[in-house]
């Protein structure tokens, strides 16, 4: 049906609105063109969008987004690490940057030595496990990195950092107060001043506490693997840090057996 002027001729004129056509072929035609403009938008939309199609396979990563990826998630998973690693760093960079003497005054007056210890200079317990020291700085760094990450992604940052520091802080107290000891009763070879810094006590005794809490292999083979390496470098060098390296792995293995490790009694 189709309304024309004539059949609306006299309405439009009794309201005096003049000769105004309307048909409902207009009405649907403007309807269907503002449907089509409205899909053509949606349409639009769509393909402007940014947003992965679920329906297509995500797209292959390359290794920098990995690495990128991996460097984002590490400080929140391994806090104690990253943040150690980024202290040894930054002494290591500063440290490169001095002149030999001005790097030997500051190893100097940061050894845990027994002069030290009786003058009362007992934080030096702590900066002397700032030092990368006997190797490369960038070879300790990396060795930080990988004990010590292992570690914290197996036990948490508080039991790493306690295994770590009992055996930094264990190894270094028995050997300089062996040292003092000979000193007292004047058994040759005993040094007062001794260059005692570095990471190693530590960094051994948390290898030797993962050792002990790893897989029968492990505890078979490779604890004492590396308490026979440990004990063939002290019978060449016979020096004080090669005697702290056995200590120290002494007290990994004992750290391994402590309450620390075992596990909570189940509740009834």
């Amino acid at each position: 049906m189709r309304v024309t002027t004539a059949d609306l001729g006299g309405s439009a004129e009794a309201f005096g609105r003049g000769p105004h056509v309307t048909t409902l072929e207009s009405v649907t035609a403007g309807s269907t063109e503002a449907t089509a403009g409205d899909s053509m938008k949606d349409r639009g939309a769509v393909r402007t969008d940014d947003r992965p199609d679920p329906g297509r396979p995500a797209p292959e990563r390359g290794p920098v987004h990995r690495l990128v990826r991996l460097l984002r998630v590490l400080p929140r998973r391994l806090p104690l690490t990253t943040g150690y690693v980024l202290v040894l760093t930054l002494v290591a960079w500063w440290l490169a940057g001095q002149s030999r003497r001005g790097r030997a005054s500051f190893i100097r007056h940061n050894s845990s030595n027994v002069h030290h210890m009786e003058v009362g200079k007992w934080w030096t317990l702590f900066t002397s496990g700032l030092v990368v020291d006997g190797v490369p700085a960038w070879v300790g760094i990396a060795a930080v990195a990988a004990v010590v990450g292992l570690a914290e992604w197996r036990w948490g940052a508080a039991r790493a950092g306690a295994v770590f520091v009992f055996g930094h802080l264990g190894a270094t107290l028995l050997t300089e107060g062996s040292m003092w000891v000979m000193l007292a009763t004047g058994i040759p070879g005993a040094l007062s001043h001794a260059r005692d810094v570095g990471i190693s006590y530590g960094l051994v005794a948390t290898a030797g506490c993962l050792l002990a809490l790893g897989p029968r292999p492990a505890r078979r083979y490779g604890l004492p693997a590396l308490a026979l390496a440990l004990a063939v470098t002290w019978g060449l060098d016979q020096g004080l840090a090669d005697a702290g390296h056995l200590i120290a792995l002494g007290l990994g293995v004992l750290a391994s057996r402590s309450t620390l490790f075992r596990p909570a009694p189940a509740r009834r």
